[in-house]
């Protein structure tokens, strides 16, 4: 892959992780090293992983970073879960983060079920 940015999955995980940061400004402050800052790394690590995959010399190697990055969004969803339930954000707020995390977690699954594909 010689731009992660040409890819679908990369553009939404990145925007996803700058709404997240844009969120959980509005977090209560005594959340600032807890839920806010867990929120935010795993969606960075999500983005993050998808990047270093693209980086790597082997699509086993590249499957490996698509599945930790699934991993991190699947992470995401259920900590948007925690933040919805303890009332930090609103139902309408939520649903589509939620619906969006999904997605990737999709497109990811979809990425990595190719790569196994492949003619070794």
């Amino acid at each position: 892959m010689s731009d992660y940015r040409e890819l679908t999955v990369w553009r939404k995980a990145h925007g996803l992780t700058m709404e997240i940061y844009r969120i959980t400004r509005t977090f209560p402050s005594d959340e600032r090293f807890g839920l806010c800052s867990q929120l935010r790394r795993a969606a960075i690590s999500a983005v993050s992983n998808i990047v270093e995959g693209t980086g790597r010399v082997t699509p086993g190697e590249y499957g490996h970073f698509l599945s930790i990055a699934r991993g991190s969004i699947r992470e995401v969803e259920c900590q948007l879960l925690i933040a919805r339930d303890l009332g930090y954000l609103q139902a309408e707020q939520w649903s589509p983060l939620d619906a969006e995390a999904q997605q990737i977690s999709r497109m990811l699954k979809g990425l990595i079920t190719s790569l196994k594909a492949r003619p070794k």
